[in-house]
């Protein structure tokens, strides 16, 4: 692989969204302006949220493509976007981490595991969320690894 599927660049801190969609679209634009996608995964991952929401507990929610999304990812990557005052995901469901995922081939089940790790853990939640630089949340990730 030839970039870091996580990298520093790809983590954005103390965002604030005003909507799902925005949020969504936020986390597929680091995706795109790092290489890892097209533009067009961004509508895959508005698709994807409509078919059932990314929205996975505990403050997290993961957006990512469509079954149909694998030919506008390049290479596999993960963007991670705090937003300590939340973003509303519908029925009450409040976000503050999202962490938006292209897999090529099947790199994304792994890159998934290890997330499902991290944030089965009520306090990495909050230490992600609370976190200062970028180098922190990539700490709390290598953790599993």
């Amino acid at each position: 692989m030839s970039k870091a599927i996580l990298a520093k660049e790809n983590i954005l801190l103390n965002a604030s969204v005003g909507s799902k969609e925005e949020a969504i679209r936020l986390t597929g634009s680091i995706l795109v302006d790092k290489g890892y996608v097209d533009a067009n995964y961004i509508e895959k991952m508005l698709e994807r949220e409509e078919l059932t929401s990314t929205y996975m507990g505990n403050f997290v929610a993961i957006p990512h493509g469509t079954e149909d999304s694998k030919s506008f990812v390049n290479e596999s990557g993960i963007s991670f976007i705090q937003v300590p005052q939340g973003v509303d995901f519908g029925n009450g469901n409040i976000v503050k981490l999202l962490i938006g995922i292209a897999g090529k081939d099947n790199e994304h089940l792994d890159i998934l595991s290890s997330i499902a790790i991290v944030c089965s853990e009520e306090e990495n939640i909050e230490k992600l969320v609370s976190a200062k630089s970028a180098e922190e949340i990539l700490a709390i990730f290598e953790e599993v690894n």
